[in-house]
């Protein structure tokens, strides 16, 4: 079974990549590793954090889609009403955008280190944009 670590912040999780889910998906997001980017606050989808990827798409549609992640839950919007973007939900979360709620393909699923997933969250919300990236474990 295929994992990624994820950094963000100073935290390290380990998550499980949803190949049997999502399996166009995992391929697309196999392509943008190693992945760095930026961290930040969602503004409309309650207790995630978000990377937001502009223009960037990734040449899939919906697959194993949801717009209520339970924490943990990693996704990718792979762009149409709104930019492309990665949530990375630590709590309750509608995923939705300035244009109203919104689907993301759930391709990975913490499985190691749940317990700072909410510690990422106030990280964001009080103290900005984090470091984050999400390479091949």
């Amino acid at each position: 079974m295929p994992k990624l670590r994820i950094r963000a912040g100073k935290y390290v999780f380990t998550a499980r990549l949803e190949e049997e889910l999502a399996p166009k998906t995992c391929v697309a997001i196999r392509s943008l590793l190693p992945f760095k980017s930026k961290l930040v606050h969602v503004r409309w989808s309650g207790e995630a954090t978000w990377v937001p990827m502009g223009d960037a798409r990734i040449g899939i549609e919906y697959e194993n889609h949801t717009s209520h992640p339970a924490p943990g839950q990693v996704l990718v919007y792979p762009g149409g009403i709104s930019e492309m973007e990665i949530l990375f939900p630590y709590g309750a979360t509608l995923f939705s955008s300035k244009v109203g709620q919104l689907a993301g393909n759930h391709f990975a699923t913490v499985i190691e280190g749940n317990e700072h997933l909410a510690d990422v969250g106030r990280l964001t919300l009080w103290e900005g944009a984090q470091d984050f990236s999400i390479e091949l474990a």
